[in-house]
């Protein structure tokens, strides 16, 4: 064989580079939607989780409150003023000690609000982004009011499941 056609031999023609070129962008677009859809997920697990932990906590402070241990008034319906209440702590008016009842140890964040932030538990940058319903307000139209009854997302986004964060 003569040094030239060993010399032509050596490294990769234009179409083996483009059919290479080709290959990878054809994986690239099929990896891509799945990955948008595994990150929505994650999202959507966390948003799930976070709700839960709230709702948790909004259902232990009308419970401490049923049982005695957190004065109301006969006007108040037993459920939080606002989501800050549930990680500042409430006084236990049975306990011996008279310590601070705490529900939360933040408020987590809504993750479909890109602007969230967490709350400190003193009580500052309590922007949270969640929607808050109280107990006065109608199931279809829920509202601020005297106290937190429930929360929701505030995002108009839909779930892979076709509901919308804000009706989870």
């Amino acid at each position: 064989m003569s040094a030239f056609l060993k010399s032509m031999t050596k490294g990769f023609t234009l179409i083996e580079l483009v059919v290479t070129v080709a290959i990878v962008a054809i994986l690239a677009s099929v990896t891509m939607p799945m990955l948008q859809i595994t990150v929505q997920r994650v999202k959507e697990s966390e948003l799930r989780s976070n709700l839960r932990q709230i709702r948790d906590a909004i259902d232990a402070y009308k419970k401490a409150v049923d049982e005695g241990r957190i004065l109301k008034s006969v006007e108040q319906t037993g459920y939080p003023p606002n989501l800050e209440v549930l990680v500042d702590g409430v006084v236990d008016v049975k306990g011996p000690d008279k310590f601070k009842i705490k529900f939360l140890r933040r408020i987590p964040i809504d993750p479909m609000i890109s602007t969230s932030k967490y709350a400190t538990s003193d009580g500052h940058a309590a922007e949270h982004g969640w929607g808050l319903r109280s107990y006065a307000s109608e199931f279809n139209n829920p509202a601020e009011g005297e106290d937190v009854f429930d929360v929701y997302s505030k995002s108009q986004q839909l779930g892979i499941n076709g509901i919308p964060y804000s009706q989870w």
